[in-house]
């Protein structure tokens, strides 16, 4: 067995191996020097297994003895070669007594970072830890705040090379059967060699739409919330965000600080994100149309005061604000790419400086760049990315509509986008939830939220019983 798992490893230099004798039985101990602790080894293996006294036990086997001599919290029989192997990369250290039997036990050692505070979902008020690349720990922070035994845990393993851990986390009192039999199945259909984030995950299950159907989160409160309202929520070893199923697109205007504010506070921000989100689309193609095809919809001294700002720049308006997108854009992924300590200059270098020398120069007018930054401004009021990335793809398609159709482009593309919306589902839940259809019992915690005497409960996923 040690020769064949040696083998078939591959004769790694991390794989160690180590043989001694107890009474008359060879046992021989094979681990990964990068994933075990060799003070886990020396204290729940070879101390207990070199305190055994063999000569006076009469009738029992070497491996049972070994058994219950180990201190090890995580002790379990092994049957298979490949079964060892694959403990061998989860860190436990195989134990084979006269090359015949096998015993596993956990001696991992700790390679992922402490809980710290969310790094994109920053935490204004309520808790401050977050989320890490530990699958147990990212359990127990849920736990931590669910103590109830009606919250389940399926595991299933992904990644034909990688065989990651998948945690499935649903509330058995709450979430539909559906739901979560759904959620297994696309899970199992997922025929990739290598999961290392959710992100591959969201990857598979989101192909067929632009707009986010699965929402990840680096905290815990939002996790428990979905939980309690009957989602699902998936977490995966070595990821530090967990994955929320079903997500509806009124849930990317909502953040777990709402529920720890004042209702007015809280309706006041949601209303302002809805409108960021409006600016953010159609801000520039509403330009675009009004300095085009149809300036008589803006009042005479604005027109004549427009115009007098583009007169000394060389380029036609479509193509300035193009230039001025891109070069946004560019500014921002190198802000996000390149230390934090120098983002903040780029961005101050980018934004003003070379900002004000475009226009002075006269090729980009000072109008141009308050719609630019006011548009790719209000898109970062929200902190998930793939919404950011949605906002992005919407927006240049609208602006391309504007240059060809003008105020009727602006039109069409609500109208589209209302139509995709409409169109879409969530794992078999409709994506315009709690609107369409309407919820009257939701209704109340979408863009406005009302106090309510009852615990929050999704009334869409909840099991009927408790409808």
């Amino acid at each position: 067995m040690k020769e064949e798992i040696l083998k078939l490893c591959g004769e790694s230099c991390d794989i160690a191996t180590r043989s001694i004798k107890v009474g008359l039985s060879n046992v021989d101990f094979i681990y990964s020097e990068a994933l075990s602790s060799s003070d886990a080894i020396a204290k729940f293996i070879l101390q207990p297994i070199s305190d055994i006294i063999i000569d006076n036990v009469v009738g029992v086997s070497t491996k049972t003895i070994i058994e219950n001599a180990l201190t090890g919290a995580s002790c379990k029989n092994v049957n298979t070669i490949d079964d060892a192997i694959q403990k061998i990369f989860l860190g436990y250290t195989i134990i084979i007594v006269d090359n015949k039997s096998m015993i596993a036990v956990e001696t991992r050692e700790q390679l992922d970072r402490g809980i710290e505070s969310s790094s994109i979902e920053v935490a204004i008020t309520g808790s401050k830890d977050a989320f890490t690349e530990n699958f147990n720990k990212n359990l127990g922070l849920i736990r931590k705040r669910i103590r109830n035994n009606n919250l389940f845990v399926k595991e299933v393993k992904l990644g034909n090379e990688s065989n990651t851990k998948i945690g499935i986390c649903y509330m058995n009192n709450i979430a539909e059967e559906s739901l979560v039999n759904k959620v297994i199945e696309k899970l199992k259909q997922i025929n990739n060699d290598i999961i290392i984030d959710g992100g591959y995950i969201t990857e598979e299950l989101s192909k067929t739409t632009f707009f986010p159907q699965i929402n990840q989160t680096e905290r815990p409160d939002l996790a428990s919330f979905a939980l309690l309202e009957g989602k699902v929520c998936i977490i995966l070893d070595n990821s530090p965000t967990v994955l929320i199923i079903p997500t509806f697109f009124i849930d990317f205007f909502h953040t777990p600080d709402d529920y720890y504010q004042k209702n007015i506070n809280t309706t006041f921000i949601r209303i302002l994100r809805f409108l960021a989100f409006i600016i953010a689309i159609f801000l520039p193609g509403y330009y675009i149309s009004i300095t085009t095809y149809n300036p008589t919809s803006i009042p005479t001294n604005l027109l004549l005061n427009l115009i007098e700002q583009h007169t000394t720049v060389p380029f036609p308006a479509f193509f300035e604000i193009l230039i001025m997108i891109i070069a946004f854009e560019i500014l921002r992924e190198s802000d996000i790419r390149i230390p934090s300590k120098v983002g903040s200059s780029v961005s101050i270098l980018g934004g003003l400086i070379l900002g004000d020398a475009a226009v002075s120069a006269g090729i980009i007018s000072p109008i141009m760049i308050i719609v630019v930054a006011l548009s790719s401004i209000s898109s970062l009021v929200f902190s998930y990315n793939s919404m950011v990335n949605l906002i992005r793809y919407y927006r240049y398609f609208v602006l391309i509509l504007a240059i060809f159709f003008g105020i009727y482009g602006l039109f069409i593309g609500f109208g589209l986008l209302i139509i995709n919306l409409s169109s879409i589902t969530s794992f078999g839940y409709p994506y315009t939830y709690p609107f369409v259809p309407f919820v009257k019992e939701d209704i109340l915690d979408s863009l406005i939220k009302v106090e309510k005497k009852e615990k929050k409960r999704n009334p869409l996923l909840a099991k009927k019983k408790n409808r």
